[in-house]
């Protein structure tokens, strides 16, 4: 069985997100999904609500499952017994960021190799910080998200009163 693991902070989970692990999830038998904390960044939603807002935006696929981890990507991996890494392009400018990840988990873990699925045409331009920013000024995400999700950030945003 070949296993995968495909990391991000999806706060919030885009179409984006979702279309990466729907075809990660056709290439490999199992694919775990990462919600990683990271430590420099402010969440919209914390770990636990990322997770479950993931769980109901891929109840579609039968083969992964979602968890979250703080620490390296590299542990997790080895820990899930996965020796491949799943990661999202949209520009050459994620390329260079990624393919740096890509080598530091190798030097962590030499038998971990990350795969780069470019992302659909239609999605390129699409971040959640610019789907948080479109929200925190009351704009139409609904086209960015999955419905599942698309009603608690503006809800999420409403009580903490932030603007993107």
């Amino acid at each position: 069985m070949i296993t995968a693991v495909c990391p991000g902070s999806f706060d919030p989970v885009t179409v984006g997100h979702v279309d990466i692990i729907t075809r990660a999830a056709s290439i490999f038998d199992k694919v775990y999904v990462a919600v990683l904390v990271n430590p420099k960044k402010s969440p919209l939603f914390d770990e636990q609500e990322r997770v479950e807002l993931l769980r109901q935006c891929t109840t579609h696929l039968d083969n992964i499952e979602i968890e979250s981890y703080n620490g390296l990507l590299a542990d997790f991996a080895e820990m899930k017994g996965s020796r491949i890494i799943v990661k999202g392009l949209r520009a050459v400018s994620d390329y260079e960021y990624e393919f740096q990840m890509a080598l530091a988990n190798r030097r962590l873990s030499p038998k971990i190799e990350t795969v780069f699925l470019t992302t659909s045409a239609e999605n390129m331009f699409l971040s959640s910080s610019v789907v948080k920013q479109i929200a925190g000024f009351g704009g139409d995400i609904s086209g960015f998200v999955p419905p599942e999700v698309c009603q608690r950030i503006y809800e999420k945003m409403a009580q903490s009163d932030i603007k993107g």
